[in-house]
């Protein structure tokens, strides 16, 4: 959609296929206007996470003073108000384009040769063909794998689960794990690793475990599913140490890959890795000269804000005249569990591989608001600096509107802002955030 309304903006002759509506119904194609952020992605998923938040806050009010009774749950309107919000949307994604000169061909277009699309039996011609497909949850090839279910059906649910498991270690699953047990199903999340969240600091990872735990979720690590069956009353998961758990939803957040199955890339001479990934080069072209793609196609950082910075470099480069480049350093981003990570820059492990020693500053406490609803939430910051420039190499946060604050930390980083930076300072009083210029204590290791 940005690539499509940038290069239109450039005056550019513009189509965009698109197969599924968005809405109101899975339709069958899990999309629509605006990809999978919108429609089965982050826009949804925002909001389940606030949906699920209420009964913490019906929980905390009684320490300020208010006495509400016990909440009652009405799920289906829950999610017909979030299947009307998708619906609008999509309206305002479609009017934007139309707007914008864009022409919205309805169908799923696959690739023909190197300047044809095929849509629905009908083929159409472009000098330039932009492939922005994004990605497809994946699960398991595993006995009574087909009775599971996706991030993608969990958006659809007609019903609250009592118990659900949740299969997987990365963003996704344990934001859902945290949506569910906030909507009072009984959790249980398995990860095949000893650590979840990959590629995240680990002070992040290890902190986030206690955090879950504490609210009641069984994390398991070192487990995963070798089959599942369908039982009276719901299914049944057999682990692979033999133990079995029963559930009336699993879910496997397991990854996703580059939804190019079926695609025509191969009959068009399209290259793509092992994975399925488009090959492209730093100007996002394939190995067809007037095919490109951008996006999670082609696997680079899976991110909406990341393919919006794509496919609007490439409308720039190919029509306006302003050749550039995506910047993939310092990207700040957030995982909505609950409570929520922000975090941008290098984590501690990727900086000391880097330069050697560093310098850590760090900090974990309850919130002041917690102070009085007795939870024992607690919020965790943590700087990464370089010992010789005083450079802030990574910034990293677990706790309430973590989200919020890491975008800001996250153009210090692209200035170049320094430890001393963020010291001379001046702190909002009372915050959470003033902890980041007010951490003076280096930190050191026990071995040190």
């Amino acid at each position: 959609v940005r690539s499509s309304r940038i290069a239109a903006g450039h005056g550019a002759k513009v189509a965009l296929a698109e197969s599924a509506m968005g809405g109101s119904t899975a339709d069958g194609g899990f999309g629509g206007l605006g990809g999978t952020c919108v429609n089965v992605g982050c826009v949804p998923k925002k909001l389940m996470v606030y949906g699920s938040h209420y009964t913490h806050d019906v929980h905390d009010a009684k320490a300020y003073g208010w006495d509400i009774g016990a909440p009652s749950l009405n799920w289906q309107r829950f999610i017909e108000n979030k299947n009307k919000e998708i619906a609008r949307l999509n309206g305002i994604y479609e009017r934007m384009l139309g707007n914008a000169g864009v022409e919205i061909m309805r169908g799923r277009a696959t690739l023909v040769d190197a300047h044809t699309v095929e849509i629905n039996g009908k083929k159409v011609t472009a000098d330039k063909i932009l492939v922005g497909v994004g990605g497809w949850p994946m699960k398991p090839e595993i006995p009574g794998g087909e009775l599971a279910i996706t991030s993608n059906e969990a958006f659809f649910l007609a019903e609250r689960p009592e118990r659900v498991i949740v299969v997987g270690g990365g963003y996704i699953a344990v934001e859902f794990a945290a949506i569910f047990n906030g909507y009072g199903s009984k959790v249980t999340q398995l990860y095949r690793g000893p650590m979840w969240l990959r590629g995240f600091d680990d002070d992040v990872r290890s902190h986030l475990v206690t955090e879950y735990k504490e609210v009641g979720i069984d994390v398991k690590m070192n487990s995963n599913i070798a089959k599942i069956e369908k039982v009276d009353g719901g299914l049944k998961a057999t682990l692979e140490d033999g133990s079995t758990l029963e559930a009336d939803v699993i879910m496997f957040a397991t990854g996703r890959v580059p939804r190019t199955k079926n695609l025509g890339c191969e009959e068009a001479g399209v290259e793509m890795d092992g994975k399925g990934a488009i090959k492209v080069d730093e100007g996002f072209q394939t190995s067809v000269p007037s095919i490109y793609a951008v996006g999670d196609v082609i696997d680079r950082i899976q991110l909406t804000p990341v393919a919006l910075a794509e496919g609007h470099c490439l409308a720039d480069t190919l029509f306006g005249g302003k050749p550039r480049k995506t910047d993939y350093s310092d990207v700040p981003t957030a995982v909505f569990s609950q409570p929520p990570i922000g975090t941008v820059g290098l984590t501690e492990a990727q900086a000391r591989d880097k330069y050697g020693d560093v310098h850590i500053y760090k900090t974990s406490f309850r919130a002041m608001k917690h102070t009085l609803t007795g939870r024992q939430e607690k919020t965790l910051m943590k700087l990464i600096v370089h010992p010789e420039t005083d450079k802030v190499l990574g910034v990293h946060m677990v706790g309430a509107d973590s989200g919020e604050i890491i975008q800001l930390a996250g153009v210090a980083l692209k200035a170049g802002a320094t430890k001393e930076h963020f010291d001379s300072t001046i702190g909002v009083h009372p915050t959470s955030a003033e902890e980041f210029v007010t951490m003076r204590t280096r930190w050191t290791p026990p071995s040190e």
